[in-house]
């Protein structure tokens, strides 16, 4: 499994890289089946530190967990906990998903666009109805049951989650309403 330990303006030493590697190892042992690669972000903010954990597994599905405490060590561990709770529960779930898939998730190249904020301060019009692009990436769009990119949704703690639908290879977003219930559009 490939590593990302990293600090923002944090240093982050030998023996505390050490620590996250055996622990997010024997989590994703015992929860995960096949885990490509973790990544793991300390942080200050205050007088607190954050940790940010976030595992990919090769079923395409993503679980993240955010903490923070006043001890970086206290704040991977209870970080730690959040992952081991997530998996632990999504476990059944996740077997029973991927135990007919013999191939791992296929994903297919999207644009992705970050538009500006109108001012409306001002009660003037604007020049233009077209929308300043301030940033564009790429995406990647997964190919998953509705199940599956609920799941997904779910582990990531995404309000929202485009994704391909495998039985027609149509582009269908679920996402959480307000009450609480998740919600899927399938255009026809």
């Amino acid at each position: 499994m490939l590593y990302q330990i990293s600090g923002k303006q944090i240093d982050i030493g030998a023996a505390l890289q050490t620590h996250v590697k055996s622990v997010v190892d024997a989590i994703a042992s015992k929860y995960a089946e096949r885990p490509t690669d973790a990544s793991v972000v300390f942080s200050r903010s205050s007088n607190e530190f954050v940790c940010e954990v976030s595992v990919h597994l090769s079923t395409g599905l993503t679980a993240q967990a955010k903490a923070h405490d006043h001890e970086i060590y206290a704040a991977f561990d209870a970080a730690a906990d959040k992952m081991e709770k997530q998996l632990r529960r999504y476990k059944r779930r996740l077997k029973d998903h991927h135990k007919e898939r013999a191939q791992p998730v296929e994903f297919s190249e999207a644009s992705s666009y970050i538009l500006a904020q109108q001012d409306d301060s001002t009660d003037n019009e604007p020049e233009s109805l077209q929308p300043l692009i301030v940033a564009e990436m790429e995406q990647k769009i997964q190919s998953l049951s509705v199940g599956e990119a609920v799941m997904q949704m779910e582990l990531a703690g995404a309000p929202v989650l485009v994704f391909k639908n495998e039985g027609h290879n149509g582009v269908n977003v679920v996402y959480r309403r307000d009450d609480g219930n998740i919600g899927w559009v399938d255009p026809a």
